[in-house]
């Protein structure tokens, strides 16, 4: 459904959000970047601490990190799936039954996660034998990688809540419990693996050992928050229907197939830059943690848009939705813009705290400029994205970041780099440009199209 076109006009160039809806905005939004920070925190302070066991250690905990984000996607659709269920059934007014998808979400993630788990966990070494050759690398990431398998099997439950409170107007609840596990995590990290007292130091294993215990503290505290304010709305006294399930499934398996094959393609995306050089793959696992500071008003932002987009969807007004997308992203764009600033003026400077090596210092700088600058552009698309997916839209968010990696990304990566021997500024120019940039302007065709306005549950 497109908007009429004067009406769009009027949405599109306006500068500035009406002030209800930027306060509105930060106040949903605010919560769930400062609950995005302390996880940004987190990976910055692993750099941190891994970084003073080397190189090797800096890519084993790269490489483990996301081969254990590829399991942890297998349940993270929840999140998009919980959010945008609950978020409907608040702008129809079902408040008794709000907490129906989060029950049929812990359900599900009771029946599924457990065997998968216990297998990750016995093959680990066979598995990340096949990401990285470097017997040294190796022998730092199998034992972090099998805490992070079991990290992920809390992931998905920890999903679900985020899903429920962003999606009731809460996300205070999911900042408090992020908060709580990262300032947990760090100094469980710092503990496990440095030592002290009777805990012996366990190097870079001592990061999953931390993660895991972190991971286990949130879903407890979840489940007392929930217990404490969810009761009424259903948490654990209304039973999903197999319809509620069907729902659910319907809305999570697009999103975790996502970004399973998502995770996937940024694990082989490890693989083909440690084939250039293990300089550039500690390199690179700097900047990934970076990207998640450098966009978090996108990631933030584009999360509330979601609930919002969805509460107006389940009032039957896509009008509303229609000028809380564009008003998040006049929000969110100045925001980036600022912090994006530090990026391409002092790289050095933001660098030199998580790499030591003064060759792979030099190796960073460029492609850290070059994400400062286009963040902007490239953050229109992650908020495009979650509040497509807060519309019910999943299967073609999919399709596209599908067809991005597989078929820009990775080829385009393996091409700039191996083959053509452009090293890392090259394929980290295919990852800016041609993957990110590609995709924003694909999901504005998107939203300006309205196909999403007519999807129903």
């Amino acid at each position: 459904m497109r908007l009429p076109r004067d009406r769009h006009i009027l949405h599109t160039m306006r500068l500035l959000p009406q002030p209800d809806h930027t306060r509105r905005i930060l106040a949903l939004g605010l919560p769930i970047m400062a609950g995005s920070s302390s996880y940004v925190i987190l990976g910055l302070a692993d750099m941190l601490f891994v970084g003073q066991f080397g190189t090797a250690a800096l890519a084993a905990v790269g490489t483990g990190s996301f081969a254990g984000w590829v399991f942890a996607a297998a349940f993270a659709g929840v999140q998009i799936a919980v959010q945008a269920t609950a978020s409907r059934r608040k702008g129809a007014g079902e408040v008794p039954s709000l907490a129906v998808p989060l029950n049929s979400a812990l359900v599900l993630l009771c029946v599924c996660a457990p065997l998968p788990t216990v297998l990750l966990f016995i093959y680990t070494a066979d598995i990340f034998a096949l990401l990285n050759s470097d017997p040294v690398v190796i022998a730092h990431g199998v034992p972090y990688l099998q805490w992070m398998w079991l990290s992920s099997a809390f992931h998905g439950a920890l999903s679900a809540f985020n899903g429920y409170w962003n999606g009731t107007d809460r996300p205070t609840y999911y900042m408090r419990v992020v908060l709580l596990s990262t300032f947990a995590n760090v100094p469980l990290n710092y503990l496990f693996m440095f030592g002290a007292g009777p805990i012996p130091a366990f190097g870079v294993e001592g990061a999953g050992i931390g993660t895991w215990v972190a991971s286990m503290l949130g879903v407890a505290y979840h489940v007392w928050l929930a217990a404490r304010h969810a009761v009424p709305e259903g948490f654990l006294t209304r039973s999903p229907t197999r319809g509620d399930h069907s729902l659910l499934l319907r809305l999570a398996v697009p999103s975790s197939t996502q970004m399973v094959l998502e995770s996937i393609a940024l694990t082989a995306m490890f693989r083909i830059i440690g084939m250039v050089g293990t300089v550039e793959l500690a390199a690179y696992t700097v900047l990934v943690n970076l990207i998640s500071f450098v966009g978090l008003p996108a990631w933030g932002l584009g999360t509330a848009g979601a609930t919002l987009v969805g509460q107006a969807l389940g009032a039957r007004s896509v009008d509303d939705a229609q000028r809380w997308a564009w008003d998040v992203i006049r929000v969110g764009c100045p925001l980036m813009l600022l912090l994006g600033v530090p990026f391409w003026a002092m790289p050095e400077l933001l660098l030199s705290p998580f790499i030591h090596e003064p060759e792979t210092l030099e190796m960073a700088t460029l492609p850290c400029r070059l994400l400062g600058i286009m963040i902007v552009l490239n953050g229109v698309g992650y908020m495009l994205s979650s509040m497509l997916n807060g519309a019910g839209d999943v299967k073609r968010v999919m399709y596209v970041n599908l067809a991005t990696q597989y078929l820009i990304l990775l080829p385009g990566a393996w091409l700039a780099g191996p083959v053509l021997g452009f090293g890392l500024i090259g394929i980290w120019c295919v990852h800016q440009f041609g993957f990110r940039f590609g995709q924003s302007l694909i999901y504005t065709a998107m939203w300006r199209g309205g196909k999403w306005s007519r999807i129903r549950f």
